[in-house]
Parts: structure tokens; C-alpha cells; sequence
């Protein structure tokens, strides 16, 4: 047996009229209660919520003109907002049900009714009523997680010269709609700085949607960020929005932008220049109201020198610059930065939080942190699970890069191939793998360096 769903309200003043609706929609959902007194409709809606409620539009105090249903219905909406509230009359017609409508009824019936289009009615109502609670239910969750996890600067640890010089920026940036342009190496924190100036702005309850630019494909790069229409390729079963599109009214961040070849970026400046879009498959363009925030760890500078970069495009992103210090500039910050990872994962793996030995402390100023903040996360972390001893040691935290600076080079023989194999490996570990960086050091372009990679197969 199909188990009933719902809980109605019928409120009419003829005892006939609440009869016939109670042996009908009592077949139909799991409770009917009928009212003949709409005085009593804030004191049932306040022991009660209602899926569905059947009001009538004319009492005998002005019978016809509906008066007294609008006036309840502006009531009950004003008690339950997500209320779904249909309205019967004997007296309906086209200008009533319009103005029904308008004032945020769901629907409009005549007595006497069609039993199967009030069913079907009943039907519909119930539907709209689950919708709008999970709409509520989302929302609600949504703003505690925004004000659990989402508070001003909470990702943010450190206390030298150079972070307060970014926390001050984002405060006077974040409350207009400037775009930014985020620089800094991997691991410094891009995008918490995209966060946080998206919650510290206008937009601050609409969407963020952040892009990796380093990682679309050029044969997905217009379909995710403009959208595609059904059969504009092959994979296209339906219309689909773009990142733009569903960053509409928000903030879209960008990430990696440096990343991009010069025909996206093109289409990219088109796109921000026209704020409108074009569906891949469309000829239809699309306005777009989004904020702008690009990121990149790439000497973008040097890539507009070269002819690598636009512009136009950089002038369209930067009106405002953040640069973010890599880790071995704000060693100061360490010691703050071990104690706030500590607290985070002993409480994730159910640890006691230990104490970190002088020696290993040192260790870790003087480790010169190629993968920035991110790195010294991932270290903390491993040896919050592996350690054994009553408090954090040297040994404790393990490096997969040189752990000084200063470490010297070590040849096997002076070959020059040799040699410059050796300084291109060292160049690339102290920068973490960063192409742009090691290739600024050594002096060459990025295109010379990659030769050299796949020469010395590295």
C-alpha cells in the first residue's frame, strides 16, 4: 500500500463545501483538516505546517468581492513564506485569479470542482511545497556553513609585514567589484585570497566558481567556461551552462591564468570586454555579471615582454595586484603556521597535540620550502601521523627536496653536458618543478628549457 503524503488545510465557511473536500482528499494524503472560522488560521498555522492550503476567497462578511482572501492569504504568506496556498471561489473569474497569482497564491479553483482537477491541483502543490522546503533547507545549511567555516581571514596564518600588507589590501579591495589578479608560487594560498575577497564583498551570498585554467583541454576550454547547446558536438546530450553563466551575480576565479594560449586568450578578453558569452553550438550571446578574480604563478611581466602573454588581457585583469611572499620570506610565520596545522590534523586523526622540539623547529626555518605553505601542510601532517615520540622531532618531518639554500653542487665530472644537467635538476627542485621559475634563474626563455628537458630526458 502507497503510504499518504501531506498534510492539508481547507478552510471554507460552508460546512458542505469542507465536508466534500475531507471525503475526498482523505483517500489521497495522510491528514485533512478542515476550518469554517479563518480567525483561527494564525493559531492553526502556528501548531501546525501545512503542505497545502484550500482557502476560500469570500466569507459572508463580503461575499463576492474576495476581499477577505487576499487579506489571508497576505497573512498566512507572511506567518509561512514557503507556504503553498490555493484559492477557491464561486465567484472566480480571470482578473481575481490573475491578481491571485500576483499576490503569491499557487493556483485558483471554482466550486463547484472537478475532483480530478482538484487532485491533480493538490498534486502539483505538493510538489512546489517540497521544492521550496529544500530550497529553505539548502539555504539555511549554506549560511551556517558560511558562518562556521567562512569567517574573515579563517584560512589565513601570519603575522609579518608582508601578509598584513595583504590582509589590508583585500580589506579595501573586497568591497568593490575591481578585478584582482593574484601573484604568487605555488602553495602560497592563492586561492583562500580569492575567497576571501568574494566573501568580504558584495556578492558575498552568491555563488564562487573557481576555474584551473592549467587544466582544461583546448577541446574543453569554450564548452566549460561559455557552455555548449545540444548537438554542438558529439558528447552534447543537452544544453549545459559555462563556469561564466553559472558565476553570474558572484565572483569567477580564474586560477593559472598565465597558462592559457594567446587564441584563448583572445577569447577570453572577448568574453570579459563584451560581459557576454556565447554558447559553443549558438549564435545567441549571453550577458554575464561576474566579478573577476585571476591567479597565476607565472612571471606574467615577462610573458607579455615575449609576446607570450596579451596585453590587453593583463591590463583587463590587474586593476588590482596582490602578491603573496613564498614561505622561505615570512619564516617568521612558521612557528604560527606548525601550530595551526598541529591543531588541525591531531583533531582529524584523533591525536594529542605534541609539542615541536627546538631542533626540529630550526630544521623547519631553515628548510627552504619550494612547495610554500601547502608543503610545510603536507609535512606537519605526516608527522602528526607517523610520530611516536612525546614530542615532534627533526627526524619526524621528511623533505623531498634539499633542505637548506645553501646546499653546493656536486659534480661527478666536469663534462659541461653533465653540468648543466646537474644545475637545470637543481634549479627545477629549488622552485618545485616550476618550469617560468627555474627558467628565469638560469636565464633561459621557457622554450630553451624545455629543449634542454627533453635532451637530458628530464
Amino acid at each position: 500500500m502507497t503510504k499518504k503524503l501531506g498534510k492539508i488545510l481547507v478552510i471554507d465557511d460552508d460546512e458542505d463545501v469542507l465536508l466534500a473536500a475531507r471525503l475526498l482528499l482523505k483517500q489521497h494524503v495522510a491528514l485533512v483538516q478542515t476550518e469554517k472560522n479563518p480567525q483561527l488560521i494564525p493559531t492553526l498555522l502556528k501548531n501546525e505546517s501545512y503542505d497545502v492550503i484550500f482557502l476560500d476567497m469570500n466569507f459572508t462578511r463580503d461575499v463576492g468581492s474576495g476581499r477577505e482572501g487576499f487579506q489571508w492569504l497576505s497573512q498566512i504568506l507572511e506567518i509561512d513564506p514557503a507556504a503553498v496556498v490555493v484559492l477557491i471561489t464561486a465567484y472566480g473569474d480571470v482578473e481575481m485569479a490573475v491578481r491571485a497569482i500576483k499576490e503569491g497564491a499557487t493556483d485558483f479553483v471554482l466550486k463547484p470542482w472537478q475532483n480530478e482537477k482538484l487532485l491533480a491541483t493538490l498534486s502539483a502543490a505538493i510538489n512546489l511545497r517540497q521544492s521550496r522546503l529544500q530550497v529553505d533547507q539548502l539555504r539555511s545549511r549554506q549560511q551556517l556553513l558560511s558562518a562556521d567555516i567562512d569567517q574573515h581571514f579563517q584560512g589565513f596564518v601570519g603575522a609579518c609585514a608582508a601578509m598584513q600588507k595583504v590582509y589590508a589590501t583585500i580589506q579595501k579591495v573586497a568591497k568593490t567589484d575591481a578585478n584582482v589578479l593574484i601573484l604568487g608560487e605555488n602553495g602560497t594560498g592563492k586561492e583562500l585570497v580569492a575567497r576571501e575577497l568574494h566573501r568580504q564583498s558584495p556578492r558575498a551570498n552568491e555563488v564562487f566558481i573557481s576555474v584551473d585554467m592549467g587544466a582544461l583541454s583546448e577541446t574543453l576550454f569554450e564548452s566549460e567556461l561559455f557552455g555548449h547547446v545540444k548537438g554542438a558536438f558529439t558528447d552534447a546530450k543537452e544544453d549545459r551552462a559555462g563556469r561564466f553563466e553559472a558565476a553570474s551575480g558572484g565572483t569567477l576565479f580564474l586560477d593559472e591564468i598565465g597558462n592559457l594560449s594567446l587564441p584563448f586568450q583572445a577569447k577570453l578578453l572577448t568574453a570579459l570586454q563584451n560581459k557576454e558569452v556565447t554558447r559553443l553550438g549558438s549564435n545567441k550571446p549571453r550577458p554575464i555579471d561576474i566579478r573577476l578574480i585571476c591567479a597565476t604563478n607565472m612571471p606574467i611581466y615577462e610573458m607579455v615582454a615575449q609576446k607570450e602573454f596579451r596585453q590587453d588581457l593583463l591590463y583587463r585583469t590587474n586593476t588590482v595586484e596582490i602578491h603573496l611572499p613564498p614561505l622561505r620570506e615570512r619564516v617568521e610565520d612558521i612557528p604560527l603556521l606548525v601550530d595551526h596545522f598541529l591543531a588541525i590534523y591531531a583533531k582529524k586523526y584523533q591525536k594529542p597535540v605534541k609539542p615541536v622540539s627546538p631542533a626540529a623547529l630550526k630544521k623547519l626555518e631553515k628548510f627552504s620550502w619550494p612547495g610554500n605553505v601547502r608543503e610545510l601542510q603536507h609535512a606537519v601532517e605526516r608527522a602528526v601521523i607517523m610520530s611516536e615520540s612525546p614530542a615532534l622531532q627533526p627526524p619526524d618531518f621528511l623533505f623531498t627536496a634539499p633542505e637548506t639554500k645553501e646546499d653546493s653542487l656536486v659534480f661527478e665530472d666536469y663534462n659541461l653536458e653533465d653540468v648543466e644537467k646537474v644545475v637545470i635538476q637543481k634549479a627545477l627542485s629549488k622552485h618545485g618543478g616550476n618550469i617560468s621559475h627555474a627558467a628565469k634563474e638560469l636565464g633561459l626563455t621557457r622554450a630553451a628549457l624545455y629543449r634542454r628537458l627533453e635532451k637530458y630526458g628530464l
